[in-house]
């Protein structure tokens, strides 16, 4: 039985080791075109105030050529976002805004939120998702 112990304590410090590494490992934003900024104007469907990432998302108005979408706008997470200026209560469902974002690659409705105008409440919120999800941030 002794001869089990060691081997046994041994494979779970290393996958113990393991978790650390796993537990600061983030999705990349490669998904996101840094090089080009869209503006959407519409209503706030609904406001994810939740971690990791808090989401917008947003009735976007008919623009041109393009009908009315929903569209998904990612921000870094509500402890970094608190720590510039947003609340939980920055958006209501129904605030009238106007956003600026970084949209997806592939054209989907969706990007990395930049700033945003709450036209509501006349305030306005801004973020920056690569340089608040850099590591060693504090």
């Amino acid at each position: 039985m002794k001869y089990l112990i060691r081997p046994l304590l041994a494979v779970v410090a290393v996958g113990l080791s393991a978790v650390p590494a796993g537990a600061f490992a983030h999705h990349s934003f490669a998904m996101f075109d840094f090089t080009k900024t869209v503006t959407i104007t519409g209503t706030i469907k609904e406001f994810q105030w939740t971690n990791p990432h808090v989401i917008v998302w947003v009735n976007a108005d008919a623009a041109g050529s393009e009908p009315s979408a929903v569209w998904s706008l990612e921000l870094t997470s509500p402890g970094n976002l608190t720590r510039t200026g947003w609340d939980r209560k920055a958006l209501n469902s129904g605030d009238k805004i106007s956003v600026d974002l970084n949209p997806l690659r592939n054209g989907n409705h969706g990007g990395a939120l930049v700033a945003i105008r709450n036209l509501t409440t006349g305030k306005t919120f801004t973020t920056n998702l690569r340089e608040m999800e850099r590591p060693g941030l504090n």
